[in-house]
């Protein structure tokens, strides 16, 4: 998968958790978008600069790469052809926009691994790039996916509907990896799993879920029967934790260990606070020091994946690679 593997490499996520015991992801990306100036209050939110400004995407997946990261995670969290089409892209374009987002971080990972490779860097592991794929609720961007209520109506059958066109795209077009993320119930998880079989995807993912109270993921479904659900399909090689608060992660990493022995994958927050509805963060003093406490406790609790998601940086990226190392 992908490009530039190197003889002894390690091209899968299973691999390298296997070489190193515990691999860096990247941080917020959306955060480090902002940071440069992009802006961003937009229903497509990062996967706008697919658009707008495709080379900033590139500058982003290259900073997470100088601070450490071992995989990086495409720009199409909030990619959807629905999305696109609803801005007046026609389909041909929306498939390249989403084949586009991979494309970008396969080539900003080359690039760095030639660099590296030329400056003899014989112990530096080759990074791999996880495809992003976010729930239905990233696409109605009005806050759903940290509720997974999407109203009365929702099905399975309408989930793999919206699901299936873009899953099969970015699994067709060069990553190491899925990484479908900010699930927010088991409903949702379910169409995933059975669309990695009906596909017959053959790229590994990993799924990961959110939770707002330490115990369950936001939909109220309890996090382990979750976790378990997953431990039954081969498809997915690993199973996480994503966008919730940094104090509830090592609980339910403990939780995920008693119900599978699958690579587990955190990535939380800063700490701050989210108002969906204004779609603004709080800040909070001491988020980064407080973030970096937790570390090498998730360490300890079994995480084998660990980076940061919304309002994280390649700073942050730099003080899990020296917490964990």
């Amino acid at each position: 998968m992908g490009s530039d593997a190197r003889p002894g490499g390690f091209d899968c996520l299973e691999e390298l958790v296997r070489h190193k015991g515990c691999v860096v992801k990247d941080g917020g990306f959306a955060t480090q978008l902002e940071k440069h100036g992009a802006l961003l209050n937009d229903p497509l939110w990062s996967a706008l600069c697919l658009i707008t400004n495709p080379g900033l995407i590139a500058k982003v997946h290259w900073e997470y790469l100088e601070s450490g990261a071992e995989v990086l995670v495409t720009s199409s969290y909030q990619a959807t052809l629905q999305g696109f089409q609803s801005r007046g892209i026609s389909l041909e374009e929306s498939e390249a926009l989403l084949r586009k987002s991979v494309t970008l971080a396969c080539e900003a990972r080359d690039r760095f691994w030639r660099t590296k490779r030329a400056q003899g860097a014989e112990r530096f592991n080759r990074p791999l790039v996880a495809a992003s794929i976010g729930s239905y609720g990233a696409f109605l961007a009005d806050g759903s996916e940290y509720s997974g209520d999407y109203g009365p109506g929702m099905t399975l059958k309408k989930l793999k509907d919206f699901h299936r066109r873009r899953l099969q795209i970015l699994s067709s077009c060069g990553p190491d990896l899925l990484a479908i993320e900010t699930i927010p119930s088991k409903l949702e998880a379910q169409a995933f799993i059975e669309l990695l079989g009906e596909e017959d995807i053959d790229v590994p993912a990993w799924i990961a879920f959110s939770s707002k109270d330490g115990k369950n993921v936001v939909s109220g479904d309890n996090f382990s029967e979750s976790i378990a659900m997953l431990d039954k399909c081969d498809k997915v090689v690993a199973v996480g934790i994503n966008c919730c608060p940094p104090h509830f992660v090592e609980g339910l990493i403990h939780e995920a260990r008693k119900a599978t022995s699958k690579t587990i994958v955190v990535y939380p927050n800063s700490g701050e606070q989210y108002d969906p509805k204004t779609k603004l963060w709080k800040h909070e003093e001491n988020c980064e020091k407080d973030f970096m406490a937790f570390v090498k406790n998730w360490k300890r609790a079994g995480a084998n994946v660990i980076g940061g998601c919304c309002r994280t940086t390649p700073d942050t990226v730099r003080g899990i690679c020296s917490a964990i190392f």
